[in-house]
């Protein structure tokens, strides 16, 4: 294999692995509000993000913002790796997106406390900081790329 098909394989990996990891999170976003109703038998994503619902528009704003967003991401993530131009817009969303989350976690983190979690432990830390760091890579082989073809 030459390079340029290394970076396109290593490209949709990327992809592929923000797929697998957003479409089930939007997934499991969707059917929490009435995981109980349907007796599944899932873990609470409720509990593995801290978060209590108060109100019922609460569900609602849950399965909007953690359901459609997430499964959004996963759907375009795999539509990128048939079109380039999606592929390097979603790159580039996801690494604007994690370097956001994780500006936030760090300035909580100055703050003096990281909900209890040292820097170490916290594991959506550790992915956002992996993820942008794959994400500018993924950009530059893109750019590479782009620089080849023109």
């Amino acid at each position: 294999m030459n390079k340029i098909s290394i970076r396109l394989v290593l490209i949709n990996l990327f992809l592929v692995a923000m797929a697998a990891i957003y479409l089930p999170i939007g997934l499991w976003a969707f059917v929490a509000p009435i995981q109980d109703a349907l007796e599944l038998n899932l873990p609470s994503l409720y509990e593995q993000v801290g978060f209590s619902i108060l109100s019922p528009i609460g569900f609602s704003e849950f399965a909007g913002i953690y359901g459609g967003l997430n499964f959004c991401i996963g759907v375009f993530c795999l539509v990128g790796m048939f079109i380039r131009a999606w592929a390097k817009f979603m790159i580039s969303f996801i690494t604007f997106l994690v370097a956001g989350i994780a500006f936030g976690r760090l300035f909580f983190l100055l703050l003096g406390t990281q909900a209890g979690l040292p820097i170490i432990v916290n594991s959506f830390l550790k992915f956002e900081i992996i993820v942008f760091f794959l994400g500018l890579l993924m950009l530059k082989f893109l750019k590479d790329l782009d620089d080849t073809t023109n």
